[in-house]
């Protein structure tokens, strides 16, 4: 990549960077509504460890899923709304690299951060110690897949006054596959079966996502802003 590039990209993640850490609300409100959702199983089916263990990968995958669907309009709503998205449809740099900027800073302040958080989730499910690792690697493979499938959504909403419902409705099956892979991983170690196979096609989605994703992101934006 030239260098104007990379200091293009470089400046569009630390600006949404300093935004998303100066909004803190926006910030924390993905890890409260993990947390909130992963609490409300064991509150509805009772404390018993053996049953907990058993949802546990189903649950935090899918907590983890909804956590980050919330916070998807940040990633191009506010700029949207200031002119910013004009500006970088009309920028020389290519779009879909600028894109892969702002997908980066949209997963270290929501996907990180709930890798960061999923060992509470965790022992909060009486999980093993050792199976902990599994979890966090599962979700820091499968969550930036999540901000990229979700950042088409948004890209193809973007216009749209109200594209909330339809971005839901359009991204939550685009995310079945990661989910189902990422919680049978879980569960495969659970179960001390090898999870090699879990992971190499985690492997494959995310390698799929950051070649081919930023470009439909780029086309997507085009098609959203026209």
């Amino acid at each position: 990549m030239s260098s104007p590039l990379i200091a293009a990209m470089t400046a569009l993640f630390n600006r949404d960077m300093r935004l998303g850490i100066r909004n803190r609300g926006e910030l924390a409100s993905p890890l409260l509504f993990l947390v909130l959702i992963a609490s409300l199983f064991p509150l509805s089916i009772g404390r018993d460890p053996a049953l907990l263990q058993q949802i546990a990968p189903g649950v935090i995958w899918v907590s983890a899923l909804l956590a980050s669907t919330l916070s998807l309009g940040q990633v191009f709503s506010r700029d949207y709304d200031d002119g910013t998205l004009e500006q970088l449809l009309l920028s020389p740099q290519p779009l879909a690299a600028l894109v892969l900027a702002k997908v980066a800073a949209h997963w270290v302040t929501t996907g990180l951060l709930i890798t960061l958080a999923s060992p509470l989730l965790a022992l909060g499910y009486q999980l093993p110690a050792d199976i902990i690792p599994v979890v966090m690697i599962s979700l820091l493979m499968g969550t930036p897949v999540l901000s990229f499938i979700g950042a088409i959504g948004v890209a193809l909403t973007v216009g749209l006054g109200r594209g909330g419902m339809f971005l839901t409705l359009m991204v939550l099956p685009l995310t079945v596959p990661v989910l189902i892979f990422a919680s049978s991983m879980i569960a495969a170690a659970m179960g001390g079966q090898p999870i090699e196979g879990h992971l190499l096609m985690l492997a494959a989605i995310l390698v799929l996502s950051l070649t081919l994703a930023p470009f439909v992101i780029a086309t997507a934006l085009k098609i959203g802003m026209s």
